[in-house]
């Protein structure tokens, strides 16, 4: 698979993708754990379609020690029994906030609540912003097909400095 656009080669979109990178360190630095962080981007990657994404996200949470069974187990995280339920409220918030058009209220009151009991406001802030910006990287990477497969991890970790 060939990718359609190349977001990198374009001046412009270059340097939207260093702001968005910025905006991506500023929640990989909050206080939300980062095992949630990259369960919240590989599930909304993974109900995107984002091969791209999921690539990359599952290769950096491999190399920061999370277990090949809990990332082969995330698309079935409902019917798994190696998510803390602080984990699994996250994903379910993930799923909701990424199918809003599936249930026209976007993350139910139901899970909400169950996410306060979880998260401080400074976590929950920054699982709000993490969902929309992977939902946002998805599509930037959707859209022009950007195929999946040769991510190497930390490979961007200097391109928000650049």
């Amino acid at each position: 698979m060939n990718a359609r656009f190349n977001m990198m080669e374009n001046e412009w979109a270059a340097k939207l993708g260093k702001r968005f990178a910025g905006l991506a360190l500023m929640l990989e630095q909050s206080t939300l754990p980062k095992t949630v962080q990259f369960l919240v981007q590989i599930r909304a990657s993974q109900i995107n379609g984002c091969g791209f994404c999921i690539d990359m996200h599952t290769k950096d949470a491999a190399a920061a020690g999370e277990t090949a069974t809990r990332l082969n187990l995330i698309a079935a995280w409902r019917e798994s029994s190696v998510f803390t339920e602080s984990e699994r409220v996250a994903l379910a918030f993930t799923e909701e906030g990424t199918r809003m058009a599936d249930t026209h209220q976007g993350v139910s009151d139901e899970t909400w609540a169950h996410a306060r009991k979880h998260y401080d406001d400074d976590q929950l802030a920054a699982l709000i912003s993490l969902v929309a910006i992977i939902n946002a990287a998805n599509r930037m990477n959707v859209i022009p097909r950007t195929p999946g497969g040769s991510y190497e991890p930390g490979m961007f970790a200097d391109f928000a400095n650049s």
